[in-house]
């Protein structure tokens, strides 16, 4: 059995990065793009957050996903 695995990363979004100096990570685009993958047979192996730094002064956050998907890969 291959397994075939895949990376996403979703950021905040960087104009209310910018303007407010924080920002939330998009949880409804989070949810989206994971539903749709899961629909497609990947499943979540691993998240971490990462951040990075933004123009000098801001830092602004990204998730980073693993996803895995087990069988007859094409």
């Amino acid at each position: 059995m291959k397994k075939k695995y895949k990376v996403i990363q979703i950021s905040e979004g960087f104009w209310s990065t910018l303007l407010f100096g924080s920002s939330k990570v998009p949880i409804n685009k989070m949810e989206i793009e994971l539903n749709t993958l899961g629909n497609d047979g990947w499943q979540v192996v691993f998240q971490l957050i990462e951040k990075k730094r933004m123009l000098l002064f801001w830092v602004r956050e990204s998730v980073i996903i693993t996803l895995e998907k087990s069988g007859i890969i094409d």
